[in-house]
């Protein structure tokens, strides 16, 4: 039996090995990339060449210099010397001018023209393009009757347990119903997420400034904001709202909600940062948008939401998209109103969530553009029908500031891909808020529980189809349960084969009666501490966002088994369990490596090294369950 026992091992070993292997390959299929978004490099020069010829503008050149510590040549004092030399004024671009190193420069479109095509090679600028005007997508305004609010129908409730808040208007919310807002409020309300408005601002306190009085807007009194800011010159300060868009925008988001007022918003315990990038007529830069990007993803944001665009890509804001991507920031934004089969930019870069919009019947609105570039759709409403019969139009109803006027507020419908774009933010929050903030693992979630209507799997009209604010919660807690206790059961077959401490079948026929029933002991120990290992240790997850320390890279490492293990090795009936222990903690990092539902604060090297820092980990905890697993079944041989 003994002569047989290492060949049984080493056959177990490889079948376990193979299968575990298998699996890491199938999860990592199942979880791939699927983001066709433009790239900042896949911008071709002869394209800005011709936004700088039809800019807007046509005065405001922005360059983009070649970072010191890229390694690609130029020290600080060259990049000073090569501003200077330009002759024509030129000024920082931001509050990131320095780490960016993001200038403006102003002249006549000939001179900037002629600029642009001297410095096309340039070994110190990585790019050249126009500061463009990119502005909110056309869209039509009503405001709410609410003299007919108590005339409204009555939505039918699905059978499934939902939550039903007590705010009067929200009845007229069909929006929050189509996408089953209701029923996902049983799982989360978002709290424990931060969602970045980059929009017009928001009228979230009162502020008397250069004789304009801006009033708070009653129906988000209670929701936090945080690290507000404007980035518009001569816009109101801190990242209030002149215009009205941004404000209803972060009504769908997180509105006040089951509070007695007025209607209700997503993710409502959110924390909200209200980013001012677009001045009181809707318009705003490119350098003043991606700086409110990079801002925001260096601010603690997990969701930022652009209902803004254009038609004409920039360099700048796709680097400043894939900056925030990369920090662990998921990009929602509009897909434009222009009726086109092209999705407007920045929805249309790589690291951006492309959001067309629905109206009242699940169809794609009669004002949204689409394309290959949409990755979904969510309600955006239509103000010129009232398809559901309530004496109301089949707009978005949120509580904003009277347009242009922040002294006064009201209940306002919009339409748009604008009011499409905060619906998928706001579900966006809530997938953050249980426990998956690695914004591929978001959008993933967001696709995979969409319901087309015509049940595809993608197409041009409607990308994945329409979000499902409860299927995509219920997703966000338990899609990952399976893959882990697989990837724990597997390292449990491999313990058992040949890790050390379960060669039990083996060691447990030779030797005494009180070795055998030593060795069979440690056996079920060992098991309890596999389940230790493999079932509590999600906790890790689920708490990374409501906990820092618990998400960061110290503790999603090797730490604990190996501290566990130098207190208590010494106790010989514990050896089974911290083998197990650190089997169980080696299969959930091996299934973030291949998965990462959450991205891991504090990781040497930074964000891109998640993966290789979970793996190494991993190795570190399968070696430690061999050599404590061996401790626990070489123990000195009782006479008979």
């Amino acid at each position: 039996m003994q002569r047989n026992a290492p060949v049984v091992t080493r056959t177990r070993l490889a079948l376990a090995g193979s299968a575990l292997f298998g699996l890491s390959c199938l999860l990592a299929w199942q979880h791939r990339d699927v983001d066709d978004g433009l790239r900042a490099e896949d911008i071709a020069q002869t394209t800005i060449e011709q936004e700088l010829a039809e800019g807007q503008d046509g005065r405001q050149l922005l360059l983009d210099l070649v970072e010191p510590e890229d390694g690609e040549g130029g020290s600080e004092a060259e990049l000073e010397r090569l501003v200077r030399s330009l002759g024509l004024r030129a000024e920082p671009a931001g509050f990131y001018s320095e780490t960016e190193h993001l200038w403006r420069v102003h002249g006549s479109p000939e001179q900037l023209a002629a600029l642009q095509r001297e410095l096309a090679d340039h070994p110190l600028i990585e790019g050249v393009e126009a500061d463009v005007t990119y502005s909110l997508p056309s869209g039509t305004f009503s405001v709410l009757d609410q003299d007919q609010v108590d005339d409204g129908a009555d939505i039918a409730k699905p059978p499934r347990p939902r939550f039903v808040p007590n705010d009067p208007m929200y009845k007229l919310q069909w929006h929050l119903d189509a996408i089953n807002v209701p029923e996902a409020w049983m799982h989360t309300r978002g709290r424990g997420a931060t969602v970045a408005v980059i929009d017009t601002g928001v009228a979230y306190k009162d502020l008397e400034w250069k004789k304009v009085s801006a009033k708070a807007v009653p129906d988000l009194a209670g929701i936090e904001f945080v690290h507000g800011k404007s980035f518009v010159s001569n816009g109101l300060p801190d990242g209030l709202d002149d215009h009205a868009h941004g404000t209803h925008v972060t009504g769908t988001v997180a509105q006040a909600t089951d509070n007695g007022v007025g209607v209700a918003g997503i993710a409502h315990k959110a924390k909200i940062m209200p980013l001012k990038v677009l001045g009181a007529t809707g318009g705003g830069s490119v350098a003043d948008i991606a700086n409110a990007i990079r801002y925001a993803a260096d601010n603690g944001a997990d969701v930022i939401n652009m209902s803004l665009g254009g038609p004409l890509p920039s360099r700048v804001m796709a680097k400043a998209v894939a900056y925030a991507h990369d920090k662990g920031v998921t990009v929602v934004c509009a897909a434009g109103n222009e009726k086109r089969s092209r999705v407007s930019y920045p929805a249309a870069y790589e690291g951006s969530v492309a959001v067309a919009a629905t109206d009242y019947e699940g169809k794609r609105s009669f004002y949204s553009n689409w394309g290959k570039q949409l990755d979904i759709s969510a309600p955006g409403g239509d103000t010129r029908s009232d398809k559901n019969g309530d004496g109301q139009p089949d707009g978005v109803l949120q509580n904003t500031i009277a347009i242009q006027d922040p002294s006064r507020n009201d209940y306002l419908w919009f339409q748009g891909t604008s009011m499409a774009s905060p619906h998928a933010a706001g579900v966006a929050g809530m997938i953050v808020a249980q426990g998956v903030t690695n914004p591929k693992e978001v959008e993933r979630i967001l696709k995979e529980t969409a319901v087309h209507p015509n049940k595809k799997e993608w197409d041009k009209e409607y990308g994945a189809g329409i979000i499902d604010a409860e299927a995509a919660a219920i997703a966000a807690r338990s899609s990952y349960r399976g893959e882990r206790l697989g990837f724990a059961g597997l390292l449990g077959l491999v313990g058992l084969g040949g890790l050390g401490f379960a060669g039990i079948g083996a060691a447990a026929m030779t030797g005494s009666a009180r070795r055998r029933k030593l060795i069979a002991g440690t056996g079920l120990v060992a098991g309890l501490g596999l389940s230790v290992g493999a079932v509590t240790m999600p906790a890790a997850y689920m708490l990374g966002g409501l906990t820092t320390w618990l998400g960061s890279g110290l503790f999603l490492s090797a730490l604990l088994p190996v501290l566990l293990t130098v207190v208590l090795l010494q106790i010989k009936s514990l050896r089974g369990f911290l083998a197990g222990l650190s089997l169980g903690w080696a299969a959930l990092l091996v299934h973030g490596a291949v998965v990462l539902p959450t991205l891991i604060e504090g990781v040497p090297g930074g964000a891109g090294w998640d993966r290789l820092w979970l793996a190494g980990n991993a190795a570190l905890c399968l070696w430690l369950a061999h050599r404590v697993g061996r401790a626990g079944t070489d123990s000195p041989s009782d006479a008979t």
